[in-house]
């Protein structure tokens, strides 16, 4: 295509340029926004992903009315990193096929996945993978032979 003189050129090119601004701006009007749900297993799905373990607490599991009326269940807990406490909380009433919240208890020590450069963004239960723990940890227990008779523990005895 041969142009009379750099005029036609200049007005092809801006035309060219409305066009494709004009495209964008539609297609950023049009498109799919993702739901907060799907925001939220994007997350989980990260933190699972590259994020780091470090030990936890379980402080409470609760229920609060939600806006439409359905009951959210919330799982608070808290960790520590470089001295500093955090005390999370995490919305789990999407998880019920993964965790059963009555078998959840509150002073039960857990697994929490953190964000290493924003430990705020942590996870303790996510689609494949829980911190939940299924109960304390059991230590052996040794019998004493004779409860009355110290004398094997005394310094040099055999």
């Amino acid at each position: 295509m041969t142009f009379a003189n750099n005029n036609d050129w200049q007005i092809a090119a801006g035309v060219t340029t409305v066009a494709a601004i004009a495209s964008l701006a539609i297609w950023l009007v049009m498109r799919r926004r993702p739901t907060a749900e799907e925001m939220e297993r994007a997350r989980r799905q990260f933190l699972v992903q590259s994020g780091r373990l470090v030990d936890g607490m379980l402080l409470d599991v609760y229920e609060v009315d939600g806006a439409a009326g359905q009951k959210l269940t919330f799982l608070l807990f808290n960790y520590r990193i470089g001295g500093v406490d955090y005390e999370c909380s995490q919305e789990i009433t999407a998880m019920r096929g993964i965790v059963e919240t009555s078998e959840v208890r509150a002073g039960f020590p857990c697994t929490v996945r953190y964000q290493p450069g924003n430990p705020h963004n942590s996870i303790v239960i996510a689609e494949g993978w829980t911190g939940l723990r299924a109960r304390l940890p059991q230590f052996p227990a040794f019998d004493d032979p004779n409860p009355i008779d110290r004398s094997h523990l005394a310094p040099g005895a055999r």
